[in-house]
């Protein structure tokens, strides 16, 4: 592996890491303000899917894996996309589904034009991060998975948000 390679997964863990620690704080902030969350059956799930993505890249990397810098520059605009999200619903972002009645939904930022777009932000970084290191299987698989966890979240989200469609800028 290669410094670089080595490099961008640190990084990537970092970051994870870190929102990992936003998250749960801003949970807290919320759950002591009287927000319930919901489809917490599901939240170990994403957190596997999450941890065995970064895992498989890792364990499948080529030995002598070389760097797409095309697939990095795209990824590299994923994780400004993210931030952007993330910044956006500053105090209300968490990796979990936790909602506050009484309160808004967001619909300024990125929110302007897509309903959920932590979510495509997530499947665009599931696919192209593996193809960074030429991982097209890894890229396939957890596509795939990700989809499929997706499409339970984010029906579980809509229904609780339904109570919440007062809209604000």
């Amino acid at each position: 592996m290669t410094v670089a390679v080595c490099a961008i997964l640190a990084l990537v863990v970092l970051q994870r890491l870190i929102e990992l620690v936003y998250a749960a704080r801003n949970t807290r902030a919320l759950l002591a303000r009287g927000a319930v969350e919901v489809g917490r059956s599901h939240y170990p799930f994403i957190v596997a899917l999450h941890a065995a993505w970064l895992a498989a890249i890792v364990i499948m990397l080529p030995a002598h894996a070389s760097i797409d810098w095309l697939a990095l520059a795209l990824f590299i605009l994923l994780q400004l996309a993210r931030v952007w999200v993330i910044v956006t619903l500053g105090p209300y972002w968490t990796t979990r589904i936790i909602t506050l009645d009484g309160v808004p939904l967001v619909r300024k930022g990125p929110y302007r034009f897509v309903r959920h777009p932590n979510y495509l932000v997530v499947a665009g970084e599931i696919a192209v991060l593996p193809l960074v290191f030429g991982e097209l299987s890894v890229c396939l698989i957890f596509t795939a998975l990700n989809a499929a966890m997706l499409a339970w979240r984010i029906r579980e989200e809509n229904a609780a948000l339904t109570t919440r469609r007062i809209e604000v800028g």
